[in-house]
């Protein structure tokens, strides 16, 4: 690797590592409070709503928003510091499933958390209000972070 792309990478790493942090405390941090009747407050984060589901028995849906907004994730951010962190050639097969996450791992985290929270607002209407906390704004800015990184490395790996 030249020196520029050796930079680049860098580059490339840091910012995955900030986007790493984002998604953790995001994952973690509480997305909404649930008021019902102005006297009962529930505070949900990701992992406490994934929690929830698989307590109340909705597999399913567990096992679709664990999937799409934990898992994948980590499994995105892993291979793109593999990628960036490797000195010799990427294969081919790396070079398809990277472009592959590209295409269509780009809207499966952001489209789960939008289709998560319109469900619970939908199903609350009048009785009970929303209020909106900084987990919801961290975990999508690290939803972001991963998208645009994405395709930054797709672009850095493709260069000769």
């Amino acid at each position: 690797m030249t020196e520029q792309r050796t930079k680049q990478a860098r580059w490339l790493q840091g910012l995955l590592l900030i986007s790493t942090a984002l998604l953790i405390v995001g994952i973690f941090s509480p997305m909404m409070t649930i008021t019902q009747f102005f006297l009962f407050d529930h505070s949900f984060s990701v992992i406490s709503g994934i929690g929830q589901l698989f307590a109340e028995g909705k597999l399913f849906l567990f096992v679709l928003i664990a999937l799409f907004s934990i898992v994948l994730p980590i499994a995105k951010i892993a291979l793109l510091f593999n990628l960036l962190s490797t000195k010799n050639d990427i294969g081919s097969r790396r070079k398809k499933l990277l472009q592959l996450m590209h295409d269509y791992g780009r809207w499966a985290m952001l489209d789960v958390m939008v289709v998560a929270i319109l469900i619970v607002t939908v199903k609350l209407g009048a009785i009970a209000s929303i209020q909106i906390h900084s987990g919801l704004y961290i975990f999508g800015s690290a939803v972001l972070l991963i998208m645009v990184l994405t395709h930054y490395a797709v672009k850095f790996i493709q260069q000769p």
